[in-house]
């Protein structure tokens, strides 16, 4: 047993069943190049006694700590990210009889829920020996990356679209990393910077393309379930979807609490994505087993703006595994979406986090979602950053 309690016992690629040894920094699977995952030693914890031992913990992810990979508590790299609220929604006319909460991440360091992957990938990452990081990004895994990079005392280089947000580029210099923009997408920033970074002996933190990330994320899920009780645990959760490891990340969290005997019933998995940019809706439409790379992306959502997600099976598979699916909105329900949850609610949500809610009527209409259900909308991150008038004025444009 470590001082953490980490159960941490191997890597394991679900595509070709490989193993790597977790002591080792690795990023992808070496034999087929997919998505390694961390698996535990569930075995030799006992579920309930967890479960209630964490009631007496911080508030802080790291009260999951058993199962996160980090085995020593000074490897730890925190800026208190963490037990982020579920807001219930009353009354909306959308979703008329539906039970409506939002879970707003956008009160982690950051402003996004990408401070809970970043704070595992760099903790495990520095544990490891590394010291050197790179990401591409649309914005906020960059801002995040460099903030907890800063606070490790690590070189970062993050490589972002030119159209990503302002905010987010002064941001990540303000933390210290150094900021390459490149034109395109986040597709483009990914291989302009893997093929820079090739031989620079910095350490590639990409979504899925590492394994830590995705345990971060891992803790979305564990906090709904010790936020919620048997009677209002959520029947579904709508995601805004662009690299999808959310997703994955919830779908392995309840995976592993289900093997602990502490969950009967996954919620179903909804993936939003704009019109503009929808390579994962499309393939769950057409029943293919991965993604078509999404030709001319365009959204106002800059986190959506992926046409081409790494480990698209994965995602498909936690969607499709929670007899969840698919749907699109456009980009003025998008904006819409942000100005409602503000006026209606007082809560500021991002693009990204708002189409969730932009969402809602056609779920229902479709009859994904029913009446006397309780709907999780899943709010990745603050509107802080953004205009909603600049964006209305990208829309019409």
């Amino acid at each position: 047993m470590t001082d953490t309690g980490s159960l941490l016992k191997t890597l394991v690629c679900r595509a070709c069943s490989t193993e790597c040894d977790p002591s080792r920094p690795v990023g992808t699977c070496p034999q087929c190049g997919h998505t390694l995952f961390a698996e535990y030693a569930l075995e030799r914890l006992d579920g309930r006694a967890w479960a209630a031992a964490l009631r007496g913990r911080g508030p802080s992810i790291w009260r999951f700590r058993e199962l996160l990979p980090v085995h020593r508590s000074e490897a730890i790299v925190t800026l208190g990210e963490g037990s982020t609220p579920i807001l219930p929604l009353p009354e909306v006319p959308e979703a008329a009889g539906v039970e409506v909460a939002l879970k707003d991440d956008g009160g982690l360091p950051t402003g996004s829920f990408k401070a809970r992957g970043m704070a595992v990938a760099v903790s495990r990452a520095t544990e490891l020996g590394l010291r050197r990081f790179f990401v591409p990004s649309a914005g906020n895994a960059a801002v995040a990356l460099a903030a907890y990079g800063a606070r490790a005392g690590a070189s970062v280089r993050v490589y972002l679209p030119e159209s990503a947000p302002g905010p987010m580029r002064a941001a990540c210099a303000l933390f210290g990393a150094e900021v390459i923009e490149v034109p395109g997408t986040i597709r483009e920033a990914g291989e302009i910077g893997r093929a820079r970074e090739r031989d620079a002996g910095s350490f590639d933190m990409s979504t899925l393309r590492e394994p830590y990330r995705l345990e971060g994320k891992k803790t979305m899920g564990l906090e709904i379930f010790e936020q919620t009780t048997a009677e209002t645990f959520p029947n579904a959760i709508v995601y805004p979807t662009g690299g999808g490891t959310g997703l994955v990340g919830m779908a392995k969290a309840f995976e592993e609490l289900g093997a602990l005997g502490l969950l009967e019933r996954v919620p179903r998995l909804y993936a939003v994505q704009p019109e503009g940019c929808a390579p994962v809706v499309r393939a769950l439409s057409e029943g293919t087993e991965r993604i078509r790379p999404w030709e001319s992306a365009r959204t106002v959502a800059p986190g959506l703006k992926v046409p081409a997600p790494f480990a698209s099976e994965r995602i498909l598979e936690a969607v499709r595994a929670s007899r969840g699916g698919g749907v699109t909105v456009s980009d003025r329900e998008i904006v819409r979406s942000m100005r409602s949850l503000a006026a209606r609610y007082g809560i500021s949500v991002s693009p990204e986090a708002a189409a969730p809610y932009a969402a809602l009527a056609e779920l229902v209409r479709r009859g994904a979602v029913r009446s006397g259900e309780r709907v999780l909308l899943y709010g990745t991150g603050t509107g802080l950053a953004f205009s909603a008038e600049a964006l209305e004025r990208e829309v019409v444009g």
